[in-house]
């Protein structure tokens, strides 16, 4: 159940207004490699990025294979980095990871697919990513917003189930 209600977060969520990268799909693939197995952990932030580009328009094809590519980095350093042991230090460290890798790949498929004002050249690909400098800042608001959310909610709910048990929150 905790996959579908993700996907229908994310969706939801992008479909607000927001500033550009501020999303939960950053957040919810670092939650996903965390949490979920790995076959669904990959398949997660994926599935609701589709859903919601769906809903709010598909854009250059190269652009969109770039990032989603980078938004694959969240489920890979949630799971490196946080499926086996969770602390703050690590998790500020996995969302830094996953925030920069997707810049990093999301800019070079921005850079590469020709639709920006930067030319075909080194120079033009270090000028895209000193473009991109903003958003990366707001990616990891983004990333460090909703995935602490995640985080913390289901700490949260390990804590209640481990109190509280069968007996519900009313026995206690």
């Amino acid at each position: 159940m905790m996959p579908y209600i993700l996907i229908v977060l994310a969706v939801v969520a992008r479909l607000l207004v927001h500033p550009f990268n501020f999303t939960p799909i950053g957040g919810i693939g670092l939650f996903a490699g965390a949490w979920c197995p790995p076959r669904i952990a990959w398949v997660l932030p994926l599935v609701a990025l589709l859903l919601s580009d769906i809903i709010t328009g598909l854009y250059n094809p190269v652009v969109m294979v770039f990032v989603y590519l980078g938004f694959l980095s969240g489920p890979l350093f949630g799971w490196l980095l946080l499926s086996r042991r969770r602390s703050l230090p690590r998790f500020g460290l996995a969302v830094m990871l996953a925030a920069v890798s997707f810049f990093v790949v999301s800019n070079f498929g921005m850079w590469l697919s020709g639709i920006g004002p930067y030319p075909p050249t080194v120079a033009g690909l270090f000028e895209c990513y000193v473009a991109g400098l903003p958003f990366l800042r707001v990616s990891l608001i983004g990333d460090l917003f909703y995935g602490g959310l995640l985080f913390v909610a289901a700490e949260l709910a390990q804590k209640l189930i481990a109190n509280y048990g069968g007996r519900g929150l009313a026995a206690g």
